[in-house]
């Protein structure tokens, strides 16, 4: 069975006054529901293999196929397409509109993609309960905490129903009780959606919330752990 995502041999060479291997031959591939969790030292490629995952970038060579679509060749028009329906985006600093409300905010993917502003609106209401945040809808970002703030980008990330979710350092700008907070949510989002989440972090808290740990180092992948993989180990220590 063809998984969700298929990403084959992925180079990104970086021109300049000198190359640069940013990415070097890195392959992995993700069933729908699974959720991944990217660790390396920076500098190790896992922004930038994120990134290309998501059409923000395109390799230098190999292939990236999402739901039986290749889609790091495809026009630019349909590729951002793909971003607005079937990719969602979390990132460091929230990148939340700050002359935009919340509710605004999370309902921007659906207008932007041509959605009628009652369902948008619908269903910005319904994540809005599901991440605690009701009664935050007419606040605007510079009123929120650094948690709120990303508990509201994580429902922009899935009011579109994406089949992927990318987040790059989510937890990176938050201290440890609200990272706790994001991550036990993302988690949750994961089972309840069944949505395939790929997590780039430093933070081996982060990290504990997935069920596969693929190691980066000098942009190549290194190892890939799945849980039950971690739960061998431990008890092969005891």
């Amino acid at each position: 069975m063809e998984p969700l995502l298929r990403v084959d041999s992925i180079e990104k060479i970086y021109e300049g006054a000198r190359s640069v291997a940013a990415l070097r031959g890195v392959s992995l591939n993700a069933e729908a529901g699974d959720f991944i969790a990217l660790m390396g030292p920076s500098g190790c490629g896992k922004s930038t293999l994120l990134h290309i995952i998501g059409g923000m970038d395109r390799p230098t060579s190999g292939s990236v196929v999402l739901g039986g679509k290749r889609i790091d060749s495809l026009p630019e028009e349909e590729l951002a397409r793909v971003r607005r329906r079937d990719i969602g985006f979390i990132f460091q600093f929230f990148k939340l509109l700050p002359t935009l409300s919340v509710i605004e905010n999370i309902t921007l993917p659906i207008l932007l993609d041509g959605g009628s502003d009652r369902e948008a609106t619908s269903r910005a209401r319904s994540l809005l309960e599901r991440v605690g945040l009701s009664a935050r809808s007419s606040h605007f970002p510079a009123e929120l905490s650094g948690g709120e703030m990303q508990r509201v980008a994580i429902a922009r990330a899935i009011i579109a129903k994406p089949s992927l979710l990318l987040a790059d350092e989510p937890t990176g700008n938050l201290d440890s009780e609200s990272g706790a907070e994001v991550m036990k949510l993302l988690g949750e989002l994961n089972v309840e959606h069944n949505v395939t989440v790929i997590l780039a972090t430093h933070s081996n808290d982060a990290a504990l919330a997935a069920r596969r740990t693929v190691r980066m180092r000098d942009g190549l992948a290194e190892t890939d752990i799945s849980l039950s993989d971690n739960a061998d180990r431990i008890l092969q220590a005891l």
